[in-house]
C-alpha cells in the first residue's frame, strides 16, 4: 500500500479548533479518516517550526490521498503538502526499468 508523508500547518481557524479539541482528538480524526479510506495512520506528530504536524498515512492509491488532501485543504483549517514515499525495493525496480530519454539539445 502506498505511503504518504503529509506536512503542514494550521490556519488561525484550525489553531482555534486545536485549542478547543486538543491534539489527541485531531490524531483520532485522522486515524478514522484513514480507515474510512481503506488505509491506516502510521505516524502523527505535532511539530515546532514551519510545520505544525507531520503525518505518515498508508492509503490504497494516489486518488485516495488526493481526495483526502483536497477535503482537508478545502476546510480552510490547514495548509499542507504531500510527498509520496517509496521503499528501497521500489527504487530497485525503478532503476531496472529502461527509459528512452533524450535531453533537449
Amino acid at each position: 500500500m502506498p505511503k504518504y508523508l503529509v506536512q503542514g500547518s494550521y490556519t488561525d481557524h484550525g489553531l482555534a479548533g486545536l485549542l478547543k479539541e486538543g491534539g489527541s482528538k485531531r490524531r483520532a480524526m485522522v486515524e478514522q479518516l484513514a480507515e474510512e479510506m481503506g488505509g491506516k495512520l502510521e505516524v502523527f506528530y505535532f511539530a515546532f517550526g514551519s510545520d505544525d504536524f507531520v503525518i505518515i498515512l498508508d492509503l490504497p492509491s494516489n486518488i485516495d490521498m488526493a481526495a483526502t488532501a483536497i477535503v482537508a485543504q478545502a476546510s480552510g483549517m490547514v495548509k499542507s503538502r504531500v510527498t509520496v514515499l517509496m521503499a528501497p525495493e521500489d527504487v530497485d525496480q525503478a532503476v531496472q526499468r529502461k527509459v528512452d530519454f533524450h535531453p533537449p539539445t
